[in-house]
């Protein structure tokens, strides 16, 4: 899958700070999740029973960092785990939203996980590209 010439559609920005674009579910396949706020189709199991979405429906709201008690437990969980296997921030990528808006998290992002070869999205997961497999160091982010 290559990544859109224009912006990132904000729809992609999870309510825990994933960029679902750059999941290794939609970088595969041919038929990829449409992101985490919108249906269930396409999605693997444990995005379709994620407590962190269900807890954010159930709050009214759309993103966890404008909960009061953000960052909870089950972010800091998250946030553990994606530090460790993959040198990400959730966190931080919430703040990022937070702060500069959604609009420019994404354009941060396309820039960050665009192929420089050619031009295919490179899945946060695995540090590969969806279209050459060119496999690329990242950074925290």
């Amino acid at each position: 899958m290559k990544m859109p010439d224009t912006n990132i559609d904000p729809i992609y920005f999870a309510p825990c700070g994933m960029n679902c674009l750059v999941c290794y579910k939609h970088c595969y396949h041919k038929k990829p999740c449409d992101g985490c706020l919108k249906s269930d189709q396409g999605k693997p199991e444990h995005c379709r029973k994620c407590r962190i979405k269900d807890c954010t429906k159930a709050k009214k709201i759309t993103y966890c960092f404008e909960c009061s008690e953000f960052p909870c437990i089950q972010i800091k969980n998250l946030e553990k785990s994606y530090n460790k296997r993959y040198h990400a921030s959730l966190i931080k990528n919430s703040y990022v939203v937070k702060e500069k808006g959604l609009r420019e998290f994404m354009r941060l992002q396309k820039k960050k996980y665009t192929c420089q070869y050619c031009g295919g999205i490179i899945s946060l997961h695995d540090a590969e590209c969806s279209e050459c497999q060119t496999k690329t160091i990242m950074g925290e982010e």
